[in-house]
């Protein structure tokens, strides 16, 4: 037994040892070697680190604390370390490998940031000057982002937003736009900016018809939500009366087809209108707009903010006194005929939770 107890001491003295020549700055708090606290370098960099291991010394039950940049670096190996700590028969063993991971990450981390070949910058120029100045709405410090703009056949113009790689053209670009649908530009290695402009335009006349629907829905009627709509924004809630209005969602592939319709109010207002729907929704002419089908099949016309008093239309909140509460719009209305005032779901579950069990309608409306 004191064989076994002097070879495991040497043993430990000897990982020990060589913990310290891997990483000096690492060294252990207390005499049982159980925590850990210091520095790993990697690069001629030191990172705080903290490991804490059980009392049997087993690593797959050890936690490992780092400093914020330490933990930026490595994130997206996470299940490498974990597996290395189950794995690992030691810490040695454990930190050799941690090290290895390091130096993999601040190398890719490295060449991610790091600044493109000079052609880059002469390709791009050229690009630009091919496509036209005139279609460049910006452009970065690092020449990596730029936003071009482009006119529909309707005069509406659009931005897409292009973030180019480092090794471009070889490497395709990521495009963002304010679509309904998700954007997809082709791309090989012969591909340019002019490729990109050119099937932007190709994809804003495909999404013509859609725009043309939103647009005289926010020219010709009262829109409630979105406040301020997005070319993105595929859903209106259009003002009809008195606390009654519609939710009307348009598919941006088929924009004259009959859009999906939500009624909302009371119910002795929003039945009628429901039951119009229903007989009429035979009467739909895709020829006419989506706008004329809807006055048509609910047999109504819808007021716009132009024409109408916002006075007129009691869209408040009877709770609060106010229109939007953290976004959300009054969308609960009291069914009383007499009454039909608009509440936000919120307003009204905090006084339900109030007056419990006592709660009636009579508190908040009438």
């Amino acid at each position: 037994i004191s064989h076994c107890t002097e070879l495991h001491k040497y043993c430990t003295m000897a990982e020990t040892s060589s913990l310290i020549k891997l990483s000096p700055l690492l060294l252990p708090q207390n005499k049982d070697k159980t925590v850990y606290d210091g520095f790993i370098t990697a690069q001629e960099k030191d990172f705080r680190i903290r490991i804490v291991l059980p009392s049997d010394h087993q690593l797959k039950h050890a936690r490992l604390q780092c400093c914020w940049q330490l933990k930026q670096i490595l994130h997206g190996y996470q299940h490498i370390i974990k597996q290395r700590l189950q794995h690992s028969s030691d810490l040695l063993g454990f930190m050799l490998e941690l090290k290895a991971v390091l130096e993999l990450a601040l190398k890719n981390k490295q060449e991610l940031h790091a600044a493109p070949p000079p052609q880059y910058y002469t390709q791009l120029i050229k690009e630009i000057e091919c496509l036209g100045w005139d279609k460049l709405v910006s452009i970065d410090t690092e020449f990596s982002t730029l936003k071009l703009k482009a006119e529909d056949t309707s005069g509406r113009e659009h931005l897409i937003t292009v973030k180019l790689k480092a090794k471009h053209p070889a490497e395709p670009p990521d495009f963002s736009a304010d679509f309904p649908i998700p954007l997809v530009i082709g791309w090989t290695c012969q591909s340019s900016l002019i490729h990109i402009h050119s099937q932007f335009l190709a994809a804003l006349e495909s999404l013509k018809e859609f725009w043309d629907v939103m647009d005289e829905f926010d020219e010709k009627t009262w829109v409630l939500e979105p406040e301020k709509p997005t070319r993105s924004a595929t859903m209106r809630r259009i003002a009809i009366g008195n606390n009654v209005s519609i939710n009307i969602e348009v598919d941006p592939k088929h924009p004259k087809m009959l859009p999906e319709c939500c009624l909302l109010g009371a119910d002795h207002v929003v039945t009628p209108l429901r039951n119009k729907l229903n007989a009429n929704i035979h009467l739909w002419n895709p020829e006419c707009s989506v706008l004329q089908n809807m006055k048509d099949i609910l047999e109504i016309e819808f007021p716009t903010a132009a024409s109408h008093e916002k006075a007129n239309f009691s869209m408040e909140c009877g709770i609060c006194y106010s229109y939007r509460l953290d976004s959300a719009t009054p969308d609960q209305v009291c069914n009383d005929p007499r009454c039909g005032q608009p509440f936000h779901q919120a307003c009204l579950y905090e006084v339900r939770n109030h007056y419990q069990p006592d709660w009636s309608w009579n508190l908040v409306c009438l």
